[in-house]
Protein backbone atom coordinates (compact mmCIF):
# COMPACT_ATOMS: atom_id res chain seq x y z
CA UNK A 1 0.00 0.00 0.00
CA UNK A 2 1.05 3.45 -0.90
CA UNK A 3 2.06 5.74 1.80
CA UNK A 4 -0.19 8.31 0.49
CA UNK A 5 -3.24 5.66 0.94
CA UNK A 6 -2.00 4.70 4.37
CA UNK A 7 -1.93 8.49 4.92
CA UNK A 8 -5.64 9.51 3.95
CA UNK A 9 -7.28 5.77 5.38
CA UNK A 10 -5.77 7.22 8.97
CA UNK A 11 -7.27 10.64 8.34
CA UNK A 12 -10.44 9.12 7.42
CA UNK A 13 -10.18 7.05 10.86
CA UNK A 14 -10.13 10.01 12.65
CA UNK A 15 -12.41 12.11 10.81
CA UNK A 16 -16.15 11.17 12.60
CA UNK A 17 -18.17 11.80 9.45
CA UNK A 18 -17.92 8.26 7.96
CA UNK A 19 -21.50 7.48 9.10
CA UNK A 20 -22.94 10.54 7.10
CA UNK A 21 -20.94 8.65 4.06
CA UNK A 22 -22.73 5.39 4.61
CA UNK A 23 -26.52 7.01 4.53
CA UNK A 24 -25.46 8.03 0.30
CA UNK A 25 -25.73 5.62 -2.51
CA UNK A 26 -22.69 5.65 -3.59
CA UNK A 27 -22.51 5.13 -7.62
CA UNK A 28 -20.71 1.75 -8.66
CA UNK A 29 -16.96 2.40 -10.63
CA UNK A 30 -16.80 0.59 -13.97
CA UNK A 31 -16.28 -3.12 -14.38
CA UNK A 32 -12.94 -2.74 -15.57
CA UNK A 33 -11.82 -0.38 -13.26
CA UNK A 34 -13.12 -2.73 -10.31
CA UNK A 35 -10.06 -5.14 -11.70
CA UNK A 36 -7.71 -2.43 -12.00
CA UNK A 37 -7.64 -2.20 -15.60
CA UNK A 38 -8.89 0.72 -18.11
CA UNK A 39 -10.57 0.35 -21.22
CA UNK A 40 -7.52 0.89 -23.50
CA UNK A 41 -5.87 -2.14 -21.46
CA UNK A 42 -3.80 0.33 -19.03
CA UNK A 43 -3.09 -0.91 -15.82
CA UNK A 44 -4.95 1.95 -13.75
CA UNK A 45 -2.71 1.45 -10.56
CA UNK A 46 -5.38 1.92 -8.21
CA UNK A 47 -7.88 -1.22 -9.06
CA UNK A 48 -10.38 -3.00 -6.76
CA UNK A 49 -12.77 -0.46 -5.71
CA UNK A 50 -16.52 -1.14 -5.80
CA UNK A 51 -17.37 2.36 -6.10
CA UNK A 52 -16.52 5.61 -7.53
CA UNK A 53 -14.70 7.89 -6.29
CA UNK A 54 -17.38 10.82 -6.80
CA UNK A 55 -16.24 14.53 -7.11
CA UNK A 56 -19.04 15.75 -8.53
CA UNK A 57 -21.36 17.13 -5.84
CA UNK A 58 -20.84 21.15 -7.55
CA UNK A 59 -22.72 19.36 -10.30
CA UNK A 60 -25.28 16.92 -8.97
CA UNK A 61 -25.48 15.65 -5.43
CA UNK A 62 -25.53 11.73 -4.36
CA UNK A 63 -29.18 10.08 -3.29
CA UNK A 64 -28.92 10.27 0.25
CA UNK A 65 -30.65 6.62 1.10
CA UNK A 66 -33.60 7.76 2.97
CA UNK A 67 -35.27 9.39 0.08
CA UNK A 68 -36.42 6.33 -1.39
CA UNK A 69 -38.76 5.89 1.62
CA UNK A 70 -40.04 9.18 2.23
CA UNK A 71 -41.06 9.14 -1.23
CA UNK A 72 -43.02 6.26 -1.19
CA UNK A 73 -44.54 7.47 2.20
CA UNK A 74 -45.86 10.43 -0.16
CA UNK A 75 -46.84 7.90 -3.07
CA UNK A 76 -48.54 5.56 -0.34
CA UNK A 77 -50.52 8.70 0.63
CA UNK A 78 -51.84 9.92 -2.08
CA UNK A 79 -52.98 6.19 -3.43
CA UNK A 80 -55.06 6.04 -0.07
CA UNK A 81 -56.15 9.28 0.86
CA UNK A 82 -55.84 10.84 -2.30
CA UNK A 83 -56.64 14.98 -1.81
CA UNK A 84 -57.23 14.22 1.89
CA UNK A 85 -53.39 13.52 2.44
CA UNK A 86 -53.07 17.61 1.71
CA UNK A 87 -54.33 17.42 5.69
CA UNK A 88 -54.15 13.48 7.07
CA UNK A 89 -51.05 12.78 5.41
CA UNK A 90 -47.60 11.53 7.57
CA UNK A 91 -46.70 14.52 6.43
CA UNK A 92 -49.72 16.78 5.24
CA UNK A 93 -49.20 18.49 1.92
CA UNK A 94 -51.21 22.07 2.52
CA UNK A 95 -47.85 22.82 5.04
CA UNK A 96 -45.50 20.82 3.68
CA UNK A 97 -42.98 23.90 2.96
CA UNK A 98 -42.75 24.56 6.10
CA UNK A 99 -41.37 21.22 6.99
CA UNK A 100 -37.89 22.28 5.23
CA UNK A 101 -38.12 25.95 6.54
CA UNK A 102 -36.06 25.51 9.68
CA UNK A 103 -33.94 23.32 7.87
CA UNK A 104 -32.88 25.98 4.79
CA UNK A 105 -32.36 28.93 7.32
CA UNK A 106 -29.72 27.25 8.99
CA UNK A 107 -28.13 25.91 5.48
CA UNK A 108 -28.35 29.89 4.33
CA UNK A 109 -28.31 31.78 7.74
CA UNK A 110 -31.21 33.21 7.87
CA UNK A 111 -34.63 34.03 9.58
CA UNK A 112 -37.23 31.43 8.87
CA UNK A 113 -38.89 33.72 7.22
CA UNK A 114 -36.85 34.93 5.42
CA UNK A 115 -36.40 31.76 3.04
CA UNK A 116 -38.89 29.50 0.72
CA UNK A 117 -38.56 26.42 -1.30
CA UNK A 118 -40.35 27.02 -4.56
CA UNK A 119 -39.49 26.71 -8.32
CA UNK A 120 -36.12 26.86 -9.87
CA UNK A 121 -33.11 28.83 -10.13
CA UNK A 122 -33.39 31.37 -12.80
CA UNK A 123 -37.45 31.00 -12.08
CA UNK A 124 -36.59 32.56 -8.76
CA UNK A 125 -34.35 34.72 -9.87
CA UNK A 126 -36.52 36.47 -12.56
CA UNK A 127 -39.58 36.38 -10.40
CA UNK A 128 -37.33 38.22 -7.41
CA UNK A 129 -36.42 40.67 -9.99
CA UNK A 130 -39.26 42.27 -10.48
CA UNK A 131 -39.29 43.51 -6.87
CA UNK A 132 -35.73 44.35 -6.44
CA UNK A 133 -34.08 45.13 -10.46
CA UNK A 134 -36.15 48.64 -11.06
CA UNK A 135 -34.61 50.29 -13.50
CA UNK A 136 -34.49 54.30 -14.25
CA UNK A 137 -33.01 55.90 -17.31
CA UNK A 138 -30.50 57.39 -14.49
CA UNK A 139 -30.04 54.01 -13.20
CA UNK A 140 -30.36 51.05 -15.18
CA UNK A 141 -27.79 48.99 -15.37
CA UNK A 142 -27.41 45.09 -13.91
CA UNK A 143 -23.00 44.69 -12.46
CA UNK A 144 -22.28 40.40 -13.29
CA UNK A 145 -18.84 38.32 -13.26
CA UNK A 146 -17.75 38.02 -16.59
CA UNK A 147 -18.17 34.86 -17.62
CA UNK A 148 -21.34 34.20 -15.70
CA UNK A 149 -22.72 31.39 -15.65
CA UNK A 150 -24.72 31.12 -18.95
CA UNK A 151 -28.04 31.13 -17.40
CA UNK A 152 -27.62 34.25 -15.29
CA UNK A 153 -26.21 35.67 -18.62
CA UNK A 154 -28.96 35.59 -20.42
CA UNK A 155 -31.33 36.13 -17.60
CA UNK A 156 -29.72 39.82 -17.01
CA UNK A 157 -29.39 40.56 -20.35
CA UNK A 158 -33.34 39.31 -21.27
CA UNK A 159 -34.26 41.66 -17.82
CA UNK A 160 -32.48 44.49 -19.39
CA UNK A 161 -34.43 44.09 -22.53
CA UNK A 162 -37.63 43.64 -21.15
CA UNK A 163 -37.61 47.03 -19.53
CA UNK A 164 -36.21 48.82 -22.69
CA UNK A 165 -32.71 49.22 -21.75
CA UNK A 166 -29.89 48.15 -23.99
CA UNK A 167 -27.58 45.08 -22.81
CA UNK A 168 -24.74 46.44 -24.86
CA UNK A 169 -24.41 49.74 -22.13
CA UNK A 170 -26.62 48.34 -19.26
CA UNK A 171 -24.80 44.62 -18.65
CA UNK A 172 -21.64 45.51 -17.24
CA UNK A 173 -19.11 42.57 -16.96
CA UNK A 174 -16.36 42.76 -14.52
CA UNK A 175 -13.27 41.35 -15.72
CA UNK A 176 -11.35 38.75 -13.51
CA UNK A 177 -8.24 41.05 -12.46
CA UNK A 178 -6.11 37.44 -10.75
CA UNK A 179 -4.02 34.52 -11.73
CA UNK A 180 -6.48 31.81 -13.09
CA UNK A 181 -9.51 34.11 -13.60
CA UNK A 182 -10.68 35.38 -10.14
CA UNK A 183 -12.05 38.42 -9.20
CA UNK A 184 -10.69 40.81 -6.17
CA UNK A 185 -12.62 42.41 -3.79
CA UNK A 186 -11.05 45.67 -5.11
CA UNK A 187 -11.58 44.83 -8.72
CA UNK A 188 -15.33 45.06 -7.78
CA UNK A 189 -15.06 48.57 -5.53
CA UNK A 190 -13.44 50.00 -8.80
CA UNK A 191 -16.18 48.52 -11.25
CA UNK A 192 -18.66 50.32 -8.52
CA UNK A 193 -16.98 53.09 -7.62
CA UNK A 194 -17.14 54.06 -11.44
CA UNK A 195 -20.36 52.86 -12.54
CA UNK A 196 -22.20 52.27 -9.16
CA UNK A 197 -24.36 55.54 -10.00
CA UNK A 198 -25.43 53.68 -13.26
CA UNK A 199 -26.13 50.46 -11.21
CA UNK A 200 -29.81 49.68 -9.95
CA UNK A 201 -28.67 45.55 -9.30
CA UNK A 202 -25.63 44.14 -8.39
CA UNK A 203 -26.43 40.01 -9.21
CA UNK A 204 -22.96 38.02 -7.80
CA UNK A 205 -21.89 34.12 -7.35
CA UNK A 206 -21.44 33.28 -4.10
CA UNK A 207 -19.10 31.04 -5.30
CA UNK A 208 -18.03 31.24 -9.31
CA UNK A 209 -18.59 28.07 -11.27
CA UNK A 210 -15.57 27.72 -13.20
CA UNK A 211 -13.11 29.14 -10.95
CA UNK A 212 -14.25 27.35 -7.64
CA UNK A 213 -13.77 31.49 -5.83
CA UNK A 214 -15.94 32.45 -2.91
CA UNK A 215 -16.75 36.00 -1.93
CA UNK A 216 -17.09 37.87 0.55
CA UNK A 217 -20.88 38.29 0.55
CA UNK A 218 -21.54 41.00 3.51
CA UNK A 219 -18.08 43.35 2.20
CA UNK A 220 -19.76 42.99 -1.60
CA UNK A 221 -23.30 44.67 -0.24
CA UNK A 222 -21.23 46.96 1.86
CA UNK A 223 -19.92 48.71 -1.21
CA UNK A 224 -22.73 48.40 -3.34
CA UNK A 225 -25.12 49.62 -0.61
CA UNK A 226 -22.33 52.60 -0.71
CA UNK A 227 -23.13 53.04 -4.31
CA UNK A 228 -27.15 53.25 -3.85
CA UNK A 229 -27.35 49.65 -5.44
CA UNK A 230 -29.47 46.72 -4.62
CA UNK A 231 -27.75 43.69 -3.85
CA UNK A 232 -28.84 40.06 -4.95
CA UNK A 233 -26.70 36.47 -4.81
CA UNK A 234 -26.95 33.31 -6.77
CA UNK A 235 -25.71 31.16 -4.78
CA UNK A 236 -26.04 27.58 -6.87
CA UNK A 237 -22.56 27.06 -5.50
CA UNK A 238 -22.65 28.14 -2.33
CA UNK A 239 -25.65 26.58 -0.75
CA UNK A 240 -24.61 23.86 1.57
CA UNK A 241 -20.81 24.20 0.68
CA UNK A 242 -20.28 27.33 2.41
CA UNK A 243 -21.16 28.53 6.01
CA UNK A 244 -23.79 31.24 4.61
CA UNK A 245 -24.91 34.08 6.70
CA UNK A 246 -27.47 35.56 4.21
CA UNK A 247 -29.55 37.67 7.28
CA UNK A 248 -26.29 39.20 8.41
CA UNK A 249 -24.88 40.35 5.17
CA UNK A 250 -27.39 42.52 4.63
CA UNK A 251 -28.72 41.51 1.07
CA UNK A 252 -31.72 42.20 -0.28
CA UNK A 253 -32.64 38.36 -1.98
CA UNK A 254 -31.05 35.29 -3.02
CA UNK A 255 -31.73 32.12 -4.81
CA UNK A 256 -30.28 28.98 -5.24
CA UNK A 257 -30.49 25.40 -6.03
CA UNK A 258 -30.95 22.04 -4.08
CA UNK A 259 -29.66 19.30 -6.77
CA UNK A 260 -25.39 20.20 -6.35
CA UNK A 261 -24.72 20.12 -2.68
CA UNK A 262 -27.81 19.58 -1.31
CA UNK A 263 -28.25 16.43 -3.12
CA UNK A 264 -31.70 17.46 -3.41
CA UNK A 265 -31.82 15.13 -7.31
CA UNK A 266 -32.06 16.00 -10.32
CA UNK A 267 -33.82 19.47 -11.89
CA UNK A 268 -34.77 19.78 -7.49
CA UNK A 269 -36.93 22.40 -6.53
CA UNK A 270 -35.14 25.90 -5.42
CA UNK A 271 -34.72 28.40 -2.73
CA UNK A 272 -35.08 31.88 -2.26
CA UNK A 273 -34.57 34.49 0.22
CA UNK A 274 -35.68 37.51 0.83
CA UNK A 275 -34.49 39.89 3.63
CA UNK A 276 -36.92 40.30 6.55
CA UNK A 277 -36.21 44.21 5.82
CA UNK A 278 -38.57 43.79 2.76
CA UNK A 279 -41.53 41.48 4.51
CA UNK A 280 -43.92 43.91 4.82
CA UNK A 281 -42.70 46.35 1.85
CA UNK A 282 -45.52 46.80 -0.46
CA UNK A 283 -43.17 45.99 -3.65
CA UNK A 284 -44.09 45.45 -7.29
CA UNK A 285 -44.12 41.45 -7.57
CA UNK A 286 -45.46 38.86 -9.96
CA UNK A 287 -48.12 37.28 -7.54
CA UNK A 288 -49.85 33.93 -7.26
CA UNK A 289 -52.29 32.06 -5.00
CA UNK A 290 -49.89 30.30 -3.18
CA UNK A 291 -48.19 33.45 -2.26
CA UNK A 292 -51.64 35.20 -1.05
CA UNK A 293 -51.67 35.44 2.89
CA UNK A 294 -53.12 31.74 4.05
CA UNK A 295 -55.38 33.56 6.74
CA UNK A 296 -57.48 34.86 3.74
CA UNK A 297 -56.36 32.64 0.84
CA UNK A 298 -59.18 30.10 0.74
CA UNK A 299 -61.85 32.82 1.07
CA UNK A 300 -61.28 32.75 -3.23
CA UNK A 301 -61.08 37.02 -2.72
CA UNK A 302 -60.30 39.11 -5.99
CA UNK A 303 -57.20 41.17 -4.19
CA UNK A 304 -53.97 39.81 -3.70
CA UNK A 305 -52.88 40.02 0.22
CA UNK A 306 -48.89 39.10 0.43
CA UNK A 307 -48.13 36.61 3.07
CA UNK A 308 -45.25 38.75 4.84
CA UNK A 309 -41.79 37.59 4.18
CA UNK A 310 -40.28 35.25 1.65
CA UNK A 311 -43.57 32.89 1.28
CA UNK A 312 -45.04 35.98 -0.44
CA UNK A 313 -43.32 35.52 -3.62
CA UNK A 314 -44.49 31.75 -4.15
CA UNK A 315 -46.84 31.33 -7.12
CA UNK A 316 -48.15 27.79 -7.19
CA UNK A 317 -48.52 25.02 -4.51
CA UNK A 318 -45.10 23.26 -3.66
CA UNK A 319 -44.20 20.11 -5.25
CA UNK A 320 -44.86 17.67 -2.60
CA UNK A 321 -42.55 14.46 -4.33
CA UNK A 322 -39.85 17.23 -5.13
CA UNK A 323 -39.57 18.72 -1.88
CA UNK A 324 -39.53 15.13 0.07
CA UNK A 325 -36.12 14.16 -1.21
CA UNK A 326 -34.77 17.97 0.19
CA UNK A 327 -36.76 17.22 3.46
CA UNK A 328 -34.34 14.37 4.00
CA UNK A 329 -31.00 16.10 2.89
CA UNK A 330 -31.48 18.81 5.11
CA UNK A 331 -31.99 16.65 8.33
CA UNK A 332 -28.51 14.95 7.59
CA UNK A 333 -27.53 18.82 7.20
CA UNK A 334 -29.25 19.74 10.60
CA UNK A 335 -27.62 16.46 12.07
CA UNK A 336 -23.74 17.25 10.83
CA UNK A 337 -24.21 20.91 11.28
CA UNK A 338 -23.11 23.29 8.63
CA UNK A 339 -19.86 24.68 11.07
CA UNK A 340 -18.72 21.38 11.30
CA UNK A 341 -19.38 20.28 8.03
CA UNK A 342 -17.47 23.27 6.47
CA UNK A 343 -14.33 22.50 8.76
CA UNK A 344 -14.39 18.94 7.27
CA UNK A 345 -14.91 20.79 3.71
CA UNK A 346 -11.70 22.96 4.54
CA UNK A 347 -9.64 19.57 5.55
CA UNK A 348 -10.65 17.61 2.77
CA UNK A 349 -9.91 20.24 -0.24
CA UNK A 350 -6.45 21.48 2.00
CA UNK A 351 -5.64 17.81 1.91
CA UNK A 352 -6.49 17.78 -2.24
CA UNK A 353 -4.75 21.22 -2.59
CA UNK A 354 -1.21 19.89 -0.62
CA UNK A 355 -1.22 16.80 -2.61
CA UNK A 356 -1.60 18.78 -6.04
CA UNK A 357 0.75 21.16 -5.29
CA UNK A 358 4.00 18.43 -4.00
CA UNK A 359 2.94 15.12 -5.98
CA UNK A 360 0.89 16.67 -9.60
CA UNK A 361 2.68 20.87 -9.41
CA UNK A 362 4.16 19.71 -13.65
CA UNK A 363 1.13 18.19 -14.34
CA UNK A 364 -2.09 20.22 -12.77
CA UNK A 365 -2.26 24.04 -12.58
CA UNK A 366 -4.97 25.15 -9.32
CA UNK A 367 -7.54 27.68 -10.90
CA UNK A 368 -8.97 28.52 -7.57
CA UNK A 369 -7.74 30.82 -4.37
CA UNK A 370 -5.30 29.24 -2.32
CA UNK A 371 -7.44 30.74 1.10
CA UNK A 372 -9.81 28.49 2.84
CA UNK A 373 -11.91 31.48 2.71
CA UNK A 374 -11.78 32.27 -0.73
CA UNK A 375 -13.47 28.77 -1.80
CA UNK A 376 -15.34 26.08 -0.91
CA UNK A 377 -15.43 22.48 -2.16
CA UNK A 378 -14.19 22.64 -5.30
CA UNK A 379 -10.66 22.92 -7.24
CA UNK A 380 -10.94 24.16 -10.46
CA UNK A 381 -7.96 22.37 -12.41
CA UNK A 382 -6.24 22.79 -15.76
CA UNK A 383 -4.01 20.33 -17.51
CA UNK A 384 -1.12 21.12 -18.48
CA UNK A 385 -0.24 20.79 -22.63
CA UNK A 386 -3.52 22.35 -23.20
CA UNK A 387 -7.29 21.35 -24.06
CA UNK A 388 -6.72 18.19 -25.53
CA UNK A 389 -4.94 16.60 -22.76
CA UNK A 390 -7.20 18.12 -20.56
CA UNK A 391 -9.84 15.81 -21.83
CA UNK A 392 -7.57 12.59 -22.36
CA UNK A 393 -7.12 12.96 -18.88
CA UNK A 394 -10.72 13.76 -17.88
CA UNK A 395 -11.66 10.73 -19.57
CA UNK A 396 -9.26 8.70 -18.06
CA UNK A 397 -10.47 9.22 -14.79
CA UNK A 398 -13.65 9.03 -16.37
CA UNK A 399 -13.22 5.60 -17.26
CA UNK A 400 -11.40 4.37 -13.92
CA UNK A 401 -13.95 5.29 -11.69
CA UNK A 402 -13.12 8.90 -10.76
CA UNK A 403 -15.27 11.30 -11.63
CA UNK A 404 -15.39 15.03 -11.39
CA UNK A 405 -16.69 17.52 -14.44
CA UNK A 406 -15.75 19.14 -17.44
CA UNK A 407 -16.21 23.11 -17.79
CA UNK A 408 -15.06 24.60 -21.60
CA UNK A 409 -12.74 25.16 -23.03
CA UNK A 410 -9.88 23.17 -19.99
CA UNK A 411 -11.23 23.29 -16.86
CA UNK A 412 -11.27 19.99 -14.58
CA UNK A 413 -13.48 20.55 -11.74
CA UNK A 414 -12.91 18.59 -8.59
CA UNK A 415 -15.04 18.75 -5.17
CA UNK A 416 -14.65 16.69 -2.10
CA UNK A 417 -18.27 17.06 -0.54
CA UNK A 418 -17.55 16.62 3.01
CA UNK A 419 -21.11 14.36 3.61
CA UNK A 420 -19.82 11.77 1.59
CA UNK A 421 -16.33 12.14 0.14
CA UNK A 422 -13.36 10.66 2.12
CA UNK A 423 -9.28 11.17 2.12
CA UNK A 424 -8.93 8.11 0.56
CA UNK A 425 -10.92 9.30 -2.33
CA UNK A 426 -8.42 12.61 -2.85
CA UNK A 427 -5.59 9.66 -2.74
CA UNK A 428 -7.23 7.36 -5.36
CA UNK A 429 -7.48 10.70 -7.27
CA UNK A 430 -3.25 11.56 -7.06
CA UNK A 431 -2.38 8.07 -7.59
CA UNK A 432 -4.59 7.63 -10.61
CA UNK A 433 -3.33 11.29 -12.18
CA UNK A 434 0.42 10.54 -11.51
CA UNK A 435 -0.26 6.64 -13.08
CA UNK A 436 -1.77 8.56 -16.31
CA UNK A 437 1.31 11.46 -16.21
CA UNK A 438 3.61 7.93 -16.15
Amino acid sequence: MSGLLQEARARDAGDGFSGFRERFHIPLAPEGARKGIAPEGAPTALGGYAEQAYFCGNSLGLQPKGVREALLIELEDWAKLGVEAHFRGRHPWMPYHNEVREGLASLVGALPSEVVAMNSLTANLHLLMVSFYRPTPARPAILIEAGAFPSDRYLVESQIRFHGYDPATDLIELEPDEAGGTISLAAIERVLGEHGHRIALVLWPGVQYRTGQAFELEEIVRLARAQGCNVGFDLAHGAGNLALQLHDSGCDFAAWCHYKYCNAGPGAVAGAFVHEQHAQAELPRFAGWWGHDPSTRFRMGPHFQPTPGADGWQLSNPPILALAPLRVSLELFAEAGMDRLRAKSERLTGFLEQQVRTRLAETLEILTPAEPARRGCQLSLRVAGGRARGRALFEHLEHIGIVGDWREPDVIRISPVPLYNTFEDIARFVLAVEAWRG
